[in-house]
């Protein structure tokens, strides 16, 4: 993974010389203090600093609604209550963090409008089974501020984008991650699942010299490609096998995974229901595998359909009422019986399925995008859709078919790819915060004779 590229203490930051930058805070900070000391003096109140963050400062006041939020929700959980001080100077610590991350947002141009913050409170509203009018009033009644608190959402909204900016989009998880997490003991998914193998073992001596090993390997080879023709695995294991169970044709039972020799887990969890392994070597030879059933997992059955498309893309040339007239034509074309494929050759802007004639092949549920898949929804195989529009722009679709698909192996693994996902988005957040956080001036005044610079 890319790591961001961050300022050092001696490098400039925003176009201003870090120790320049230094001075000119101390000298805000200075200047702050004094208007204070006036204020007080004149017998005006004025907010107390508690901590100066780069260009901003934590005021007494925001931390005091802070903590007190905080204690709101730790009420209902007496036993986490810490030390009141020590409480403080943790909401205080998350304050600071927070400010250097929505000054980076800002610096990157990160924002959320009006129109977006009221349908993220929206969203919040309902997962409460609450109208934004009633979760306002609830919000009232228990004494927060409603203004407060939506401006608290806007900048967990943009730091959430901040993130997904400088962090989530640089996470990757690749094939063999998910595979060896799902084989592995640790990340067992599938605990619970039962296999029924066939074995067949290749046996090396103790000691085995090259040639021995080289003959071994092209026997298992050999047997494995005679297998793949369709011999029977039973048969071979019984006539060409070393293992203990031979004569039963190789036949181990069933098994769960902790209980499979673990050379085997990570082949087991890579096969389908009557897939063959490649040949495993192993201190005693070479093994081959047969995954003949699999049991105990709640099978993920998903209706998967068969779609063409044809898209008309639109731009300064081509607008909507453009498009929508050039696949209307094309459309009753293909009605008076004209070839969709070769029409979704010459025409379609969607270059990649073009080719294939607008062939989108078999699609899961939530692969293609809302729109698209509501209108997909509503089609019968072999009815042709009216134009409609997506983010991509406009299309016509016709539905080939439809099947039930067993999908379960697709499941699993797309569960342990998340899990992999949200682990190293995890781990990577923790440390460009600490990061952050290091490379930053940040003055805390908690205690106003014992002023902390880092």
């Amino acid at each position: 993974m890319n790591t961001p590229s961050w300022p050092t203490q001696t490098a400039p930051r925003v176009g201003i010389p870090w120790v320049a930058l230094r001075v000119a805070l101390l000298s805000l900070s200075m200047a702050l203090t004094a208007i204070q000391g006036r204020a007080a003096q004149d017998g005006v109140p004025m907010d107390r600093i508690v901590a100066v963050v780069d260009n901003d400062v934590v005021t007494q006041s925001e931390l005091d609604r802070r903590v007190q939020t905080v204690l709101r929700k730790l009420s209902a959980k007496p036993g986490l209550m810490p030390p009141a001080e020590l409480l403080r100077r943790q909401v205080l610590e998350r304050m600071v963090l927070e400010r250097l991350q929505l000054q980076m947002a800002e610096r990157r141009g990160i924002r959320i409008d009006d129109p977006t913050l009221n349908e993220t409170m929206r969203k919040i509203a309902r997962r409460n089974n609450l109208s934004l009018e009633e979760f306002r009033d609830r919000l009232v009644n228990s004494g927060i501020d409603y203004a407060e608190f939506r401006e608290q959402v806007r900048n967990e909204v943009i730091i959430d984008k901040l993130h997904e900016r400088v962090i989530d989009r640089k996470v990757r998880v690749s094939d063999q991650e998910v595979e060896d997490f799902i084989a592995s003991q640790g990340g067992a998914l599938n605990s619970d699942v039962e296999y029924r193998i066939g074995h067949i073992l290749i046996a090396l001596p103790e000691g085995a010299t090259p040639d021995e090993v080289k003959a071994a390997q092209d026997k298992a080879t050999e047997i494995r490609e005679r297998l793949l023709e369709g011999e029977n695995f039973a048969r071979i294991a019984t006539s060409e096998s070393d293992g203990q169970t031979a004569l039963e044709g190789g036949d181990l039972g069933w098994r769960k995974a902790n209980q499979l020799p673990s050379i085997f887990t990570r082949d087991i969890a890579r096969l389908d229901v009557g897939d063959i392994s490649e040949p495993i070597r192993s201190p005693s030879g070479f093994h081959i595998i047969k995954l003949e059933d699999r049991r105990g997992q709640a099978r993920q059955v998903i209706q998967q359909t068969h779609a063409r498309h044809i898209l008309i893309k639109t731009s300064a040339v081509v607008d909507d009422d453009k498009a929508r007239a050039t696949l209307n034509s094309l459309r009753q074309r293909i009605l008076n019986g004209a070839d969709f494929a070769v029409l979704a050759r010459s025409n379609s802007d969607d270059t990649a399925s073009a080719v294939d004639g607008g062939d989108l092949g078999w699609s899961n549920p939530g692969e293609l995008v809302p729109e698209f898949e509501e209108v997909m929804g509503s089609l019968q195989p072999g009815q042709i859709s009216e134009p409609f529009r997506s983010p991509y722009g406009w299309h016509i679709m016709e539905v080939l078919a439809r099947r039930d698909y067993d999908g379960t192996d697709e499941v699993l693994r797309a569960q342990a790819r998340q899990i992999l996902r949200a682990r190293k988005i995890e781990e990577q957040t923790e440390l460009w915060e600490r990061r952050l956080r290091d490379e930053s001036y940040v003055e805390y005044r908690l205690d106003e004779d014992t002023a902390q610079e880092s």
